[in-house]
C-alpha cells in the first residue's frame, strides 16, 4: 500500500502539474490574443497605407488624364493605365485587410463604387477629347463632374481613415494592456513554479530524513531479527514467483548445519539435506505450493554432514508488494526439542495408562479382595458375640464393640475410596438427563435416613441437562446425606433446593468462564453449619471439622462432590454460619 508520504508527493505532483498546465494554457491564450491584437494593429496600418496609396494613384491617373486631354499624346496614357492597375491591386488588398463583418465593409463598397464611377468619367472624357466639335462644352462638364467624384472619393477615404484611426487607437489600448499583463503573468508563473518546487524540496528533504531514520531502524531490526532467529531456532525464506528464485536467511543455513550463504539458495541444493524418507513428501508439498501458491504446515527431517538429524517445520503465505510482484514468504522452525518432548510425553502417557490400569486393579482388589476378609472378620465377631457372650468379661465385650465399630468404619472408608476412584477414572459420557429424576433417585437412596430424621426436602423444578448421570446422582446423595448427618439434635432437618439461570459475568467466581450462562443449583439446610474460614478446607480429601466420636464419616464425601462438579466444568462453593446452617452453591455451564 502507498505510504502517506508517497500519496502526498503524488498529490503535490499532480496538483503542480495541473497548475502549470492551466497557467501554460492561459499563457498560450494570452500570447495568441496578443499576437492577434498585434496583427490587427499591423493590418490597420496596412489598410491606412493602401487608402493613402489609392489617393496617390488617383492623382497620378488625373495627371495622365489631363496631359492626354491637353496634348492628345498617348504617352500620357501610360501613367493613367499604371495607376488604374495599382488602384485595382489596392482595392484587392483592402478586401483582405478589412474584417468581413466590420463597418468598413460598407464603406469599402461605397469607395469601390465611387472609384468605378470616376474611371467611367475618365473614359467618357477620353472619347470626347477625340471629338473637336463638342470638346469645350461636354469636356468641361465632365471635368467638373470628375472633380465632384474625386471629392466623394476623398470623403470616403477620409471616413475610412477616421474609422480605422479609432480602431487603431482601440486596438493599441488593448495591445498595451495585454503587453502590460504579460510580465505579470510570467512572473506569477515563475512564483507558482518556485513555490511548488520549494514545497516538493522541503517534503523530499523531510522524507529523506525519515527514510534515513527508517533505514537505521531497519538495520537494527534486521540485526535483532537475525539474533532472534538464532535464539528461537527459526529462519525465513522468500520465493520470488515471477523469477522462480529463492532467498534464504542466514539461520536457515545454520539449521541445515552449514555456514550462512555457503551455497546457492535453490531447491536442488536444499533437497540435498532432506532426509531420504521425507524427500518425496516434501517434494509433493513444494509442488502443491507452486500450484496453489500456499504451503500449509509441513514437517520433515534434515541430516547434517556429521549425521545429526533435525526435525523442521515450514509454513508460507503469498503476499503482494506495493509494485504488484508476487512473493511467497516462508518460515522454517527447528522443532527437534518439541519432537523429543512429545516422545517423552508419550512415554509418560503410557506410564500413566499403566498406572491407571494398576489403579483399576486396586479398585477391584478394594471392592472384592479387601472387603472379603473384612466381611469374615465382621461375621466371626458376630458369631463370637452371639455364642460366647456370657463367658466374655465386660472389658472383652467392650473390645468386641470397638472392633465391630472399627471394621464398619473400615468398610465405609473402602467404599468411599472406591467411589472417589470411580469419579476420577470412569468414562465421562454426557447425556441429556432430567435432573428431577436424578434427585428423586437420590432421595429414594436415602429414604431411611430421611424418615429417621423426619427431614423435609423442598425442591424447585430442575431443568434437563447434559450430564454424567450416575455422578450427578452421587452428588445429590452426598449433599443431602451431608445435611442429614450434620443436622441439629431434636430439630427436623429442612433442605431447600433451588435453581436459576445466571449470566457468568455477573458472578465473581465464574466471570472468567468461557461459557456465557450457568445453571445455579443451591442446597441450603438448617443444620449446625460451620465457620466460613473452613469453606475451602471441607472439600479436601479426608478433611473433617468434627471428631469421629461426634459424627460418623470418612471426610471423602464433599471431596467427591467437588470432583464431580469439576468433571462437569463447574464450580461448587460452600457458605456456612455456626448453628444456623450450611449452603452449597453449584454452577454448571450450558449454552443458551
Amino acid at each position: 500500500m502507498p505510504t502517506p508520504s508517497s500519496r502526498y508527493l503524488r498529490t503535490a505532483f499532480v496538483v503542480g502539474l495541473f497548475v502549470i498546465l492551466c497557467i501554460g494554457g492561459f499563457t498560450y491564450k494570452h500570447i495568441s490574443e496578443l499576437s492577434q491584437t498585434s496583427k490587427i494593429v499591423k493590418d490597420n496600418y496596412s489598410l491606412r497605407s493602401e487608402l493613402e496609396l489609392i489617393i496617390s494613384n488617383l492623382k497620378d491617373a488625373e495627371i495622365g488624364h489631363r496631359g492626354f486631354l491637353l496634348t492628345h499624346d498617348s504617352l500620357f496614357l501610360n501613367p493613367y493605365n499604371e495607376s488604374l492597375q495599382k488602384i485595382t491591386n489596392n482595392l484587392s488588398r483592402l478586401d483582405t485587410l478589412i474584417v468581413p463583418s466590420g463597418e468598413q465593409v460598407e464603406k469599402l463598397k461605397e469607395l469601390k463604387s465611387d472609384i468605378a464611377s470616376r474611371f467611367k468619367n475618365f473614359d467618357k472624357s477620353f472619347s470626347l477629347a477625340e471629338d473637336d466639335a463638342i470638346l469645350s462644352q461636354d469636356l468641361l462638364f465632365l471635368l467638373h463632374e470628375g472633380e465632384i467624384k474625386m471629392d466623394r472619393i476623398r470623403t470616403d477615404i477620409t471616413e475610412m481613415l477616421e474609422l480605422e484611426q479609432r480602431l487603431l487607437i482601440h486596438n493599441q489600448e488593448i495591445n498595451e494592456a495585454k503587453r502590460g499583463l504579460t510580465p505579470l503573468l510570467f512572473y506569477g508563473l515563475l512564483i507558482v513554479t518556485l513555490i511548488i518546487l520549494l514545497l516538493a524540496y522541503f517534503k523530499m528533504t523531510k522524507d529523506l530524513k525519515v527514510l534515513k531514520e527508517n533505514n537505521v531502524e531497519l538495520e537494527i531490526f534486521e540485526k535483532l531479527t537475525k539474533q532472534s532467529e538464532i535464539v528461537s531456532n527459526t529462519s525465513t525464506w522468500v520465493w520470488y514467483i515471477e523469477e522462480n528464485e529463492f532467498e534464504f536467511s542466514d539461520n536457515l543455513y545454520r539449521l541445515l548445519g552449514e555456514e550462512p550463504q555457503s551455497f546457492e539458495p535453490t531447491l536442488e541444493n536444499f533437497y540435498k539435506y532432506v532426509h531420504e524418507e521425507d524427500i518425496n513428501h516434501l517434494g509433493q508439498q513444494v509442488n502443491m505450493m507452486m500450484r496453489e501458491e500456499e504451503l500449509p504446515f509441513t514437517k520433515y527431517r534434515v541430516v547434517h554432514k556429521d549425521g545429526t538429524i533435525k526435525h523442521l517445520k515450514a509454513y508460507s503465505k503469498l503476499m503482494d508488494d506495493t509494485e504488484g510482484d508476487k512473493k511467497m514468504f516462508g518460515v522454517t522452525i527447528d522443532i527437534t526439542s518439541e519432537v523429543e518432548n512429545y516422545r517423552i510425553i508419550e512415554q509418560r502417557n503410557q506410564e500413566l495408562e499403566r498406572t491407571n490400569k494398576e489403579l483399576s486393579a486396586f479398585n477391584y482388589v478394594a471392592s472384592h479382595d479387601l472387603q472379603e476378609p473384612l466381611r469374615k472378620i465382621q461375621t466371626f465377631m458376630s458369631r463370637l458375640e452371639a455364642k460366647e457372650k456370657d463367658r466374655i468379661s465386660e472389658s472383652g465385650q467392650l473390645y468386641i464393640q470397638r472392633m465391630k465399630s472399627a471394621s464398619a468404619r473400615m468398610r465405609m472408608l473402602i467404599e468411599d475410596l472406591l467411589q472417589y476412584s470411580r469419579t476420577n477414572t470412569s468414562e465421562k459420557e454426557y447425556l441429556k438427563t432430567n435432573m428431577n429424576m436424578l434427585l428423586e433417585h437420590a432421595k429414594t437412596e436415602l429414604l431411611d435416613s430421611i424418615e429417621e430424621k423426619q427431614a423435609k426436602i423442598i425442591c424447585d423444578d430442575l431443568p434437563t441437562m447434559e450430564v454424567i448421570s450416575f455422578q450427578i446422582q452421587q452428588l445429590f446423595i452426598n449433599l443431602i446425606s451431608n445435611s442429614l448427618k450434620y443436622s441439629k439434635e431434636e430439630v427436623p432437618p429442612i433442605i431447600e433446593i433451588t435453581h436459576e439461570e445466571v449470566r457468568s459475568r455477573d458472578v465473581e467466581q465464574i466471570k472468567e468462564s468461557l461459557y456465557k450462562f450457568h445453571h445455579k443449583i443451591t442446597f441450603k439446610d438448617n443444620g449446625i453449619g460451620f465457620e466460613q474460614t473452613y469453606a475451602e478446607k471441607i472439600f479436601l480429601l479426608f478433611n473433617r471439622l468434627h471428631g469421629k466420636s461426634e459424627y460418623s464419616g470418612t471426610g471423602i464425601g464433599l471431596a467427591i462432590c467437588k470432583k464431580i462438579v469439576e468433571n462437569h466444568k463447574g464450580v461448587i462453593i460452600a457458605e456456612g454460619k455456626p448453628n444456623i446452617g450450611a449452603t452449597f452453591i453449584i454452577y454448571l455451564p450450558f449454552l443458551k
